[in-house]
């Protein structure tokens, strides 16, 4: 282990040893996106399972999927460094996302049979239920895959995979102190508006609430700046 390989004090053991791999990647993929794990850090296999209670094997293989998902790059001997993202790289994902997720909303709106519903809301109340506990991990994945679920209604499977790349690239420093604010609680209720006007059929309302939640998760919940959130809207 060299001097710069940090082990990021704010991981914890993990509690669901299920389905291992998967957990350990939700963990580094959650503490990466809220910035537990710092950019620029170089990590290794052994270190951060150590922090996490758990063998090199699945955070090495963990880490390698966060490689292909552009969070982390490969350092040949030495292990993992995080990747960087810069104000600009965080804009033009915002700006990708906005060119196509929004107007997406106009062909799901009023597409979707009424027995998809029930679980769309389900995902709507577990975002709302893990951002009220300030479960940064299980609302970034209840999140993104309530989000991909709408998205398949418009039946191109390409549109939800680079959606879904995006979310996963963004970064959202500022998430952990709007959850302790209890912020981050109003804003997962947008998903619950979301949803109501799919259901009656309002594209138009649809779109304008989707481009406030990608707005909110570049400037709010990067930052946690209120004053950086009404400049981007």
């Amino acid at each position: 282990m060299t001097s710069s390989d940090h082990t990021a004090a704010p991981l914890s053991p993990l509690k669901r040893p299920l389905n291992l791999r998967e957990t350990v990647l939700e963990q580094l993929r959650t503490a990466i996106i809220t910035g537990e794990l710092t950019e620029g850090t170089l990590v290794s296999a052994p270190s951060l399972g150590q922090a996490l209670g758990v063998s090199a094997t699945p955070v090495r293989e963990a880490m390698m999927d966060l490689a292909r998902e552009g969070l982390v790059e490969t350092v040949k001997n030495k292990g993992f460094r995080i990747t960087t993202m810069s104000d600009k790289d965080l804009d033009d994902l915002a700006q990708i996302r906005i060119l196509i997720e929004p107007p997406a909303m106009r062909i799901v709106a009023g597409n979707i049979p009424d027995e998809e519903y029930e679980d769309l809301e389900r995902l709507a109340d577990a975002c709302l239920r893990a951002a009220e506990r300030e479960d940064l991990g299980e609302y970034l994945r209840d999140d993104r895959e309530l989000h991909a679920r709408i998205l398949t209604f418009t039946q191109n499977p390409q549109l939800v995979d680079l959606a879904t790349s995006l979310r996963m690239r963004t970064r959202l420093y500022g998430i952990g102190m709007l959850a302790r604010q209890g912020r981050l609680a109003h804003s997962a209720r947008e998903h619950h508006e979301l949803i109501r006007l799919l259901r009656t059929g309002d594209g138009d309302g649809a779109e304008r609430v989707l481009r406030q939640h990608i707005q909110h998760a570049r400037k709010l919940w990067a930052t946690g700046d209120e004053e950086s959130a009404d400049e981007g809207e």
